[in-house]
């Protein structure tokens, strides 16, 4: 017997420990692995039996896939151990530095009122007024990342650490365009993916949220134009509304802004569900707040947390969809969150860019080396806690102006 057969033979022995075997089937390149059991698993522990099973394998060179396979479980193996190379810290450093001073040239120019000749005296203005808003916008996004990455570590997957991605003021609103981080090998099963991709958004808003309150508690309300500017010139930005953030602003000033002068001829909840939706019509010479640098940040800190929860593909969101109901059903969903972000697009176009993201890219799910294993009743109740804080946080219309 040669060393192939022999270490076929080792490899079988070590499956028959976890599975009754039914059939096997040899695999080839083109099948993508090297030997298919199918049977059904003798424990009913099946992390704890992939497990056991991916040890005895280990110096084997192999790594287990579980897998569902006719109503039978299989066991796929393939040649080789992940075995990622490290990355270079110092990139991450890098980037973070260069994103740092595009937060905070950004939270500058939010916060100097006028701009002095003297380059100086500008830059020294930036230093001073542009802190609070840096502060507050990478406390956020760094909370996001580095919720992944400690659930990442705690799970022993090969994660890298973050990397923070810069774009000044005026090409982005927060001087960046957020954060992200990289798996650099398979997650074990169902229940790590999700606690790696969870714990980035409830790590985002659990500072955010007082970001956003401490900013609002900073800013004032003020009179909208009663009328759209005859030249189009000084035109006001109108941020969009999730639920979330009418909530806060209600707490915070007592009443839902922005306060329309009238209702138009409608009932109070009709007008603001037309406007939640669609942002018209425009509440000329109502009352709106102007948000402080802090809220702004804060603002920003939950919209990303919405465009990282919808549900589709790699995002945040799709980890949740997947983990929860199956890739066949994250698949079918799909289609029709392609389409409510086409329709959304109509009121703000920036969905349109989404989808097209989503189309090409969004199609493929983080699948586990194990996907057998079911959710946990916790995890469960996590994964939907995640899909109801999206309804919460999610903005249909992000922005609108008054001309």
């Amino acid at each position: 017997m040669d060393d192939t057969g022999f270490t076929l033979e080792r490899a079988e022995a070590a499956v028959r420990r976890v599975l009754a075997i039914e059939d096997t089937t040899l695999g080839s390149e083109r099948s993508g692995y090297l030997v298919r059991y199918r049977g059904r698993l003798f424990s009913e522990d099946i992390a704890a039996a992939y497990d056991q099973l991916a040890v005895a394998l280990k110096p084997l060179g192999m790594t287990p896939m579980f897998r569902m396979d006719e109503n039978r479980h299989s066991v796929i193996l393939v040649t080789g151990i992940a075995n990622p190379k490290p990355s270079n810290p110092k990139v991450n450093l890098i980037f973070f530095i260069l994103t740092l001073i595009s937060v905070w040239f950004t939270g500058g120019m939010m916060s100097v009122e006028s701009l002095s000749e003297n380059w100086l005296d500008n830059l020294f203005q930036f230093l001073i007024k542009g802190w609070p808003f840096t502060l507050s916008m990478i406390a956020i996004l760094g909370a996001h990342e580095f919720g992944h990455y400690l659930a990442g570590r705690y799970h022993k997957v090969q994660v890298t650490l973050p990397y923070f991605l810069p774009l000044p003021y005026p090409f982005s609103p927060f001087g960046t365009l957020g954060a992200f981080i990289n798996m650099k090998e398979l997650p074990k099963n169902r229940r790590v993916l999700l606690d790696i991709g969870i714990a980035g958004p409830l790590a985002g808003l659990v500072v955010a949220i007082p970001v956003l309150l401490i900013g609002l508690s900073m800013s004032g309300l003020q009179t909208l134009p009663a009328a759209a500017s005859a030249s189009g010139l000084g035109q006001m930005q109108l941020e969009g509304n999730s639920i979330l953030y009418l909530l806060a602003k209600f707490t915070i000033f007592g009443q839902l802004l922005p306060a329309p002068v009238d209702m138009h001829g409608v009932s109070q909840l009709e007008y603001w569900l037309r406007y939640f939706f669609t942002g018209q019509p425009l509440p000329y010479g109502g009352l709106d707040v102007v948000l402080d640098p802090v809220a702004w940040a804060g603002w920003g800190g939950i919209l990303i947390t919405a465009l990282n929860l919808i549900p589709a593909g790699q995002l945040d969101g799709g980890h949740m969809i997947y983990t929860l109901f199956g890739q066949k059903t994250a698949k079918r969903l799909l289609p029709f969150i392609l389409a409510a972000l086409v329709l959304l697009g109509f009121v703000w176009t920036g969905w349109w860019f989404w989808a097209a993201l989503i189309f090409m890219l969004g199609r493929v799910y983080a699948e586990p080396l194990d996907t057998i294993t079911p959710l946990d009743s916790r995890r469960k109740a996590l994964a939907i806690l995640a899909l109801i804080i999206f309804l919460l946080v999610f903005t249909p219309v992000p922005m609108t102006y008054m001309l």
